[in-house]
């Protein structure tokens, strides 16, 4: 009998509203935060069973720059409460996206950093 077992991470978008407009806390300008989870899990013939390692992130539309998302606030939105973010529950400033994925300009398809063209499009990154 064989088990096929693995390891390995993995990232969700998470559906958020605030109902309104944020202020960014790098640029200033009005924007709404996308967030999104990233975890560790562990997989029996390719079903995820246990996550563990959750960090949350909000990335501001205007300029594109992610944040650390205080655990708490992440696990409320996740777990679909109305929250709003404040500049309290935004960590400092991180280069995640930057240095793990990387955003087509066309269709805004999230890529591994280690893509040349877009899955999605085929649009050189």
């Amino acid at each position: 009998m064989f088990f096929i077992m693995g390891i390995s991470n993995g990232r969700k978008e998470i559906n958020y509203d605030s109902g309104g407009m944020n202020i960014c806390k790098s640029c200033g300008a009005y924007c709404r935060y996308r967030v999104s989870c990233t975890y560790m899990y562990m997989s029996l013939f390719f079903i995820p069973l246990f996550k563990w390692s959750k960090q949350y992130y909000a990335e501001c539309s205007s300029c594109g720059k992610v944040f650390s998302l205080n655990h708490e606030t992440g696990r409320k939105i996740e777990n679909g409460e109305m929250m709003t973010i404040s500049s309290d529950d935004l960590e400092a400033e991180t280069t995640f996206c930057n240095d793990q994925y990387k955003k087509c300009c066309k269709c805004g398809y999230d890529a591994n950093a280690d893509f040349e063209y877009c899955p999605k499009c085929g649009t050189k990154l």
